[in-house]
């Protein structure tokens, strides 16, 4: 993690993907965090850079609410952004954002239910 100070502190992450692990043939992003607000659950953040990136930016803005059995529901948007006319083929993404965000979940999911003094 590295820290950029000015007006407001800046968090960059920058994520190495080993391919054999993760079955991607990406070696690396970098993401910035947007925004974090506790109070509402909700968090973003953008993958500024990186291998696997054609267009400018993907920022992702995610909000726990409270299930009615006790639990959580996780709600996550994806926005691109994309430089100029350059246009995405949507159904490849939704499908491409879904498998990558459920991994995701899944390995949180699974920290969490085995360290629960985690947060």
């Amino acid at each position: 993690m590295r820290r950029i100070a000015g007006k407001e502190t800046v968090v960059t992450l920058v994520s190495r993907i080993a391919s054999t692990s993760h079955g991607s043939q990406f070696k690396y992003s970098k993401h910035k965090i947007e925004a974090i607000d506790k109070e509402n659950l909700k968090f973003s953040h953008s993958v500024i850079e990186g291998d696997m990136l054609v267009i400018e930016k993907i920022t992702y803005d995610i909000k726990f609410e409270q299930s009615p059995d006790g639990g959580c529901i996780c709600k996550e948007s994806s926005n691109y952004y994309t430089f100029g006319d350059f246009e995405l083929n949507k159904d490849q993404l939704i499908k491409a954002g879904k498998y990558k965000a459920l991994g995701m979940f899944k390995a949180v999911e699974a920290y969490l239910l085995a360290n629960p003094d985690a947060c």
